[in-house]
C-alpha cells in the first residue's frame, strides 16, 4: 500500500475507528450501506479500513467484517520504527490509536476467526512485508510463474535482502522457465549473492511463502491473486512444509550450467509437454502449468510433431500412444 503517515492517522482516528467499532459491534457493515458507497461519505475511511485490513469484504454475504486489530498492528507500526527515528514519534501514535480499538474487538460476535486471515488488494503487500520483516530464522517460498515485473522485483529484492542480512535462511524453488527470464535471472544472482539458494522444477505447485514454519501466505481461490490467505494452523503449515521439502529434493540448482542438469531439465520439460498432450489440456491450461507463453507451448508441440513425423496432434497422440510414450518413463 502506499506510505501512511499523518493525515491517514486523523482519519484513521476521526473516522476509521467509529466505522470499525461499529462493524465490530454488529458483526459486519453491508457493503450497500449508502455513508460506503462510492460517493459516500465514509467512503474514504472505508478504504483506509480495507487497505490496513481491518475490515475484509464478504462477498458471498455482501458484508464487510471487522479483523483482530492486534493481528495488523505490528505490521502498521514494525516497518515504521525500522525507517528510523524520524518515524517513532509517528509509530507511536499509530499503536495508541489501535490500541483503542482492542476493547471494541474482544466485544464483537466476529472476535472467533480462527487461524486463517484472508487479505485483499494492497493489504496484502502490507501484510507480506510486516510479516517478512518478523522473519527470525527461515523463508520458503514457492514463485511459479515467471514474468515479474521490475518493480515487484526490485520491491522483494530490498525487503528480502533486509531479511538475510539479519542471518534468515531462504530458499526459493521456480519453474525451469524461470531461467530464460532475463530479470529472474538478474535477482536471482543478486540474491544468491546474499545466500539465498533458488532452485527449479518442471512443474510446481503454487505461489506460498512459509516464514519460520509458523505462517504460510497462499493464494485464495481459484489462485485469484488479488486475494491472499494467512495460515496459522500449525498441521496445515506443516503439510505445506512437506509438500515444499518433496520439491526441493526434486528440484535443480538455479545457478548449475552442467550440460547433464541442462539435458535433464530439457528431457523433463519434454516429458511435462506429453504429459499435457495425452491428458487433454487446453495450450494456455498447459502453458501456465510448464511456466511459458502459449506461443512457447506451441513451439515445444512443433518440435514433437518434427520428431514423431506427425502432421497434426491426433497423428501425435496416436503415435506415441503406439509406441508406449507418456511422458512419465523417468517415473518408473
Amino acid at each position: 500500500m502506499a506510505s501512511i503517515g499523518p493525515e491517514e492517522r486523523e482519519l484513521f482516528e476521526s473516522l476509521a475507528t467509529p466505522l470499525y467499532e461499529e462493524a465490530a459491534l454488529s458483526g459486519g457493515l453491508k457493503d450497500n450501506d449508502p455513508r460506503v458507497t462510492e460517493d459516500g461519505p465514509l467512503r474514504e475511511a472505508l478504504d483506509l479500513l480495507v487497505s490496513l485490513n481491518l475490515l475484509v469484504h464478504d462477498r458471498e454475504n455482501t458484508v464487510y467484517l471487522p479483523v483482530d486489530p492486534s493481528t495488523v498492528q505490528s505490521h502498521v507500526v514494525g516497518p515504521m520504527s525500522q525507517r528510523g527515528a524520524e518515524l517513532l514519534g509517528e509509530s507511536s501514535e499509530w499503536a495508541r490509536a489501535f490500541a483503542g480499538l482492542s476493547q471494541s474487538w474482544r466485544r464483537s460476535p466476529t472476535a472467533v476467526r480462527g487461524p486463517i486471515t484472508e487479505f485483499q488488494g494492497r493489504a496484502i503487500g502490507t501484510f507480506l512485508n510486516g510479516a517478512v520483516a518478523e522473519a527470525e530464522e527461515e523463508l520458503l517460498t514457492a514463485q511459479p510463474q515467471t514474468g515479474r515485473e521490475r518493480a515487484s522485483l526490485k520491491a522483494a529484492t530490498e525487503r528480502d535482502k533486509a531479511a538475510l542480512d539479519r542471518g534468515v535462511s531462504m530458499r526459493t524453488l521456480y519453474q525451469h522457465s524461470a531461467r530464460r527470464h532475463a530479470l529472474t535471472r538478474e535477482y536471482v544472482n543478486e540474491m544468491s549473492g546474499h545466500g539465498t539458494e533458488v532452485r527449479t522444477l518442471d512443474e510446481f505447485f503454487n505461489r506460498m511463502i512459509v516464514i519460520d514454519r509458523r505462517l504460510a501466505i497462499i493464494p485464495g481461490p481459484g489462485g485469484d491473486d488479488n486475494v491472499a490467505i494467512a495460515v496459522q494452523e500449525p498441521a496445515l503449515v506443516a503439510y505445506l512444509v512437506d509438500v515444499f521439502e518433496r520439491a526441493w529434493e526434486r528440484a535443480r540448482p538455479f545457478t548449475s550450467t552442467e550440460r547433464s542438469v541442462m539435458n535433464d531439465i530439457a528431457r523433463e520439460q519434454r516429458a511435462m509437454t506429453i504429459r499435457m498432450l495425452i491428458e487433454g489440456h487446453s495450450d494456455p491450461v498447459s502453458a501456465k502449468r510448464l511456466g511459458v507463453s502459449a506461443r512457447t507451448f506451441a513451439g515445444y508441440v512443433a518440435d514433437l510433431k518434427a520428431e514423431y513425423d506427425a502432421e497434426t496432434r491426433f497423428q501425435l497422440g496416436y503415435t506415441m500412444g503406439q509406441i508406449g510414450v507418456s511422458g512419465r518413463e523417468d517415473d518408473a
